[in-house]
């Protein structure tokens, strides 16, 4: 099936850089125009967009994911989920969070307060070889450890972990495991309630296809009651619903991940193009994304000009998340490299010395074509 037609016209643009932001289908536009018409006229505002809406982009989002909606809840981002494990758990001096060396800045910035605090500590870790796997976590795990953070699929080289072997170990261990899925949700097959971790953070913007400001927040049943309860939305309480039947002599949280739910969690604009969004992926189905996804990162490894660039992602199919990254023979030379892309309106990422190529449901061959090309001058 051919799904352009589901995307707008990118008018000449060879967009390869989902793994940036992931493009709206048009009917996530549309959807978001509709919640603008009802703040136009709030008399034509359906009353199911405060509860029925979010809990409805739960369910989708579990769907995705291999999870119970019950155990979800919605945020703004990934970086909200990793605050509320960051504020939740009772950190004593001394005590260490193993992150690895280049991984996405929210797994660093998170900490800022709490070891300036004293709090913790975070200890950076390094890979055996070139890419990250769950045995550099596991050898490094050791007295001090009270949380891993790790993502999935590795923002700066697509490298995707065995995350069940590390989640397995930790298990073992009592530590807690928070796993990123920003760059794999929607793009990478996952089952959460298999996988075992204790938490999973996702932005909504991505792989998903939602808006900017969208993301959730995953708790394993099992690890509710590691997390101390924050900053909470009125909305999490249990008959919320029912405005005018509140009790304020008794409240209590509904059950689940809701109470972690961002305030105002039904912001109309976002939560409808979101549900949209996650409609088309799961339209699509994941597995047929993966295999699409996997047969235009194929052609653009088999055909990579391999006197000007390497591959920086692991060869492997099922090593690698949902794009490839590349850099130039001389390294010194990717960042021009990169520059000539987008000049020539091949729209790829920069991210740690390496280009990152990352191609969706709407790129064709003659986008690999225009990108091969771009590599080889």
């Amino acid at each position: 099936m051919d799904y352009r037609k589901e995307f707008a016209d990118f008018e000449g643009v060879a967009y390869l850089d989902a793994a940036t932001q992931g493009a709206f289908p048009l009917a996530a536009a549309t959807a978001g125009r509709a919640a603008i018409e009802w703040k136009k006229r709030p008399d034509q505002l359906p009353m199911d967009a405060y509860f029925e809406r979010p809990n409805r982009v739960r369910e989708k989002f579990g769907k995705i994911v291999g999870a119970d909606a019950v155990d979800i809840a919605l945020t703004t981002g990934a970086t909200s989920g990793m605050n509320a494990v960051a504020a939740g758990m009772d950190f004593q001096p001394g005590d260490e969070v193993l992150v690895a060396k280049r991984e996405f800045p929210a797994h660093f910035a998170t900490w800022v307060p709490y070891v300036r605090a004293g709090r913790v500590n975070v200890r950076i870790i390094e890979p055996r070889e070139r890419f990250i796997t769950s045995e550099d976590y596991i050898q490094n795990i050791g007295p001090k450890t009270r949380l891993v953070s790790a993502s999935l699929v590795r923002f700066d080289n697509g490298a995707k972990l065995d995350a069940w072997r590390l989640a397995k170990a930790c298990r073992e261990k009592g530590i807690p495991f928070l796993l990123d899925l920003s760059q794999a949700a929607g793009a990478v097959t996952i089952n959460l309630k298999e996988l075992g971790a204790d938490f999973a953070v996702c932005s909504g913007y991505k792989w998903v296809l939602g808006p900017y400001g969208t993301g959730f927040f995953w708790v394993n049943p099992e690890a509710t009651k590691r997390l101390d309860l924050g900053p909470a939305y009125w909305m999490a309480i249990e008959g919320a619903h029912i405005f005018s039947a509140l009790s304020m002599d008794n409240l209590k949280f509904a059950p689940g991940a809701r109470r972690w739910d961002a305030a105002e969690t039904a912001s109309f604009t976002n939560i409808a193009s979101l549900e949209a969004s996650l409609d088309f992926v799961l339209g699509v189905g994941v597995e047929e994304i993966v295999r699409l996804n996997r047969e235009l990162q194929q052609e653009i490894i088999d055909r990579l000009p391999r006197d000007r660039c390497a591959l920086a992602s692991p060869t492997e199919a099922e090593r690698r998340g949902p794009y490839v990254c590349v850099v130039a023979r001389h390294a010194d030379q990717t960042a021009a490299l990169h520059k000539r892309l987008i000049e020539s309106q091949v729209i790829v990422a920069l991210r740690e010395g390496a280009i990152r190529v990352s191609p969706y449901l709407y790129n064709t061959s003659d986008h690999i074509t225009r990108l091969i090309k771009g590599l080889s001058v």
